[in-house]
This record gives structure tokens, sequence and C-alpha cells, in this order.
């Protein structure tokens, strides 16, 4: 839905209205100065749901943020931290005034980080197009005040006439109302009734247990007796087989004992093959062992060199890195010292310009004076 079209809450079965802001009479500013306000706090609980999903992924939000957004956000997330922390624990007198402070700071901070983004709507909409899904309570929230928006809008929108007609409606509905109770009461008695019916069954059904039980119990003892004797009959077989077996492992042990006689005179007959075969694998492995020792050896020597290498290249790249200072610093020191030639000459030159002036003009007064004193005599 487009943001200035709203859905009219009307009669069950009348189609819904789509009404625009725009189309309310011009001298109804209180109506649009109440949907402006609407529409700014819908945006506000919108940012306000994307404020821990941007905490979560700030890493990622840091350069679009931009240093004072994101510094905001790191103290709103210290702040949720502290209050967590002061709900985990039991709750003390010095608690509850600080949980007030710190619920009066954390409401100061995400006034600023709502300043912040309205204050950049293109960055608003792209936070908007990149962090994820809000979470359900929050999209539940903002769902239920955007109705609640839609029907401030209707309410504000609705005629003299229309609130009649809405009036007549509710009446309309309490008649049908007061029918359907009336007629929800016939059904509870046909239930009532129903009911009884059923208990009749049910109480039929449990005599005809209680006969079952019975014959269930007679049933039970004859089998009782029917298993005892296939437990007797199942003992006398057990013991028997038990006989048989027992024979059946004596033959094995006999068979075993012969085998591990063949076993022992194999193993002494293969031993000294098996010592050969062990010795020349040994030897293969301190083959490869004393090649990789001498190829260690050769690594750290070249380690060696180079290490010293770096310390030289590191030596040189000091040294190199001092003399450019010093001729930086030489070099600050020489345009100080120019800029103060240069602005001490200039003075001299201006002084010089205007030494000659002020000569010039003494003596024109001078001159001035005599002939006023010659005229005089």
């Amino acid at each position: 839905m487009e943001r200035n079209e709203f859905p009219i809450m009307g009669t069950a079965g009348a189609p819904k209205k789509v009404l625009d802001p725009r189309c309310l009479n011009p001298n109804s500013i209180e109506t649009e100065r109440i949907l402006s306000v609407l529409d700014e706090t819908i945006a506000k609980l919108e940012l306000s749901c994307l404020i821990p999903r941007l905490i979560g992924s700030l890493d990622r939000f840091a350069d679009l943020l931009g240093p004072e957004i994101t510094s905001t956000l790191l103290e709103y997330q210290e702040l949720s931290k502290q209050m967590e922390h002061l709900l985990g624990t039991p709750e003390e007198e010095d608690q509850r005034s600080s949980l007030r402070l710190l619920e009066r700071h954390l409401k100061c901070s995400v006034r600023n980080i709502l300043r912040l983004l309205t204050a950049i709507p293109s960055l608003c909409k792209a936070l908007k197009d990149e962090v994820w899904a809000r979470e359900p309570a929050a999209e539940g929230f903002i769902k239920a005040f955007r109705e609640f928006r839609s029907f401030m809008l209707e309410r504000l929108l609705t005629s003299p006439t229309e609130e009649e007609e809405t009036v007549q409606l509710t009446e309309d509905i309490s008649l049908r109302v007061n029918k359907n109770t009336e007629t929800i009461t016939a059904l509870q008695a046909e239930l009532a009734a129903a009911i009884r019916t059923r208990d009749e069954e049910i109480q039929n059904k449990d005599n005809i247990i209680k006969d079952l039980k019975n014959s269930m119990q007679v049933l039970d003892e004859c089998c009782k007796n029917k298993i005892l004797q296939v437990k007797w009959e199942g003992e006398k077989r057990q013991k028997e087989e038990l006989q048989a077996s027992q024979a059946r492992c004596a033959t094995l042990q006999q068979d075993i004992q012969e085998l591990e006689a063949q076993l022992k005179k194999l193993v002494l007959e293969h031993r000294a093959s098996e010592l050969a075969l062990r010795k020349a694998e040994f030897e293969k492995i301190h083959a490869a062992y004393s090649k990789e020792k001498a190829e260690l050896s050769v690594l750290m020597e070249k380690h060696a060199v180079l290490l010293q290498e770096y310390s030289q290249i590191e030596e040189e790249r000091r040294m190199y890195e001092e003399k450019k200072q010093q001729a930086l610093e030489k070099l600050v020191i020489m345009t100080l010292a120019a800029t103060r030639i240069q602005a001490f000459w200039r003075g001299y030159l201006i002084r010089s310009a205007f030494k000659p002036k002020k000569k010039k003009k003494k003596n024109g007064k001078g001159k001035s004076k005599g002939k006023n004193k010659k005229e005089k005599k």
C-alpha cells in the first residue's frame, strides 16, 4: 500500500474505500497536522526498529553512517548493556533511582540517533533497503499503529450523516446479536439434551466394559497357568542346551590351545625377517632425517644472513627518516624566517614611503605661516 492510500474500516461486506489526505478540505488544517504527526511517528518507529540491527552490523554500516552517528550508536549500545545488567540484579532502592536515570539517558540517546538519521533522508532510505526484516513484535506494533492511523483518518473524514448511518448500523447489529443470542440459547438446550443422551450411551458402554473386564480376569488366570507350564518346559530345555554348549566349549578350548601353539611357532619363524625389515626401514628414516637436518642448517645460515641484511636496511631507513625530518624542520625554519624577513621588509618599505609625505606637509605649513606674518606687517 502506498503512503497516501489508507484503508477505511466499514461495514462487513462493504468494499473498502481508498482515502487520500490530498482529498481533505483546505480548511481542515488540524486534520492534516494530526496525519503528519502520525506519519512522522510511524517513520520514527521504523527507524527505531533498525537500531538493534545497525548495532549488530556496525562494522558493515560504519562508512555509510559516518563517525557522529556511529559514536551515538555505540553510546546507545553501552547504555543498553548497563540497563540489562541492572535489570538482571536484585531490586533495591538505589537500583530503582539508577534505572530511572539510565532510562532517561537511554531515551535521550534514542532521540539523538533519530535526529541524526532523519536529518539525512537519503541515508534513511538506504538503511531501510539494506537492513534485514524487522522483529515480529516490532512489525506487529508498527502494523497496529498504521491501523490506528487509518482509523483516525476515517474518524476525521467522517461527516455527521455518515456518523448517523454508523449509529444506525450499530443498532441493526445489536438486534442481530440479540437474535443470535436467542438462537444460541435454543441450540444450547438441544446440546444439553444431546449430552444427556450421550451420557446414557456412555453408561451402557461402561457396563459392557465391566463385563469384558471380568471376562479378561478369568482369561488372565488361564493365561498364567499356561505361562507357568511354558516356563517350566523352557527351563528344562535350557538345561539341556547348557550341557550341550559346555561340551562344545570344551572342544573349542582344545582347538584354541592347538592354534596358539601353531601361532607361537609361526612367530618364531618370522621374527628374523621382521627384524630385517625394521632395520631397513630405520636406515631409510635415518637417511631422510640426516638430509633434512643438513637442509635445516643451510636454511638457518640463510636466515641469519637475511636477518643481518634486514637490520642494516632498517638502520638505513631510520637514518633516512631522521635526515628527512631534519631537512623538513630546517625548511620550516627557513620558511618562517623568510616570512618574517618579508614582513619586516614590507613594513620598512611602507614606513619609508610615508616619511617623505610627512616632511612635505610640515614644510608647507611653515611657508604659509611666514606669508601670514608678512601680510600682518
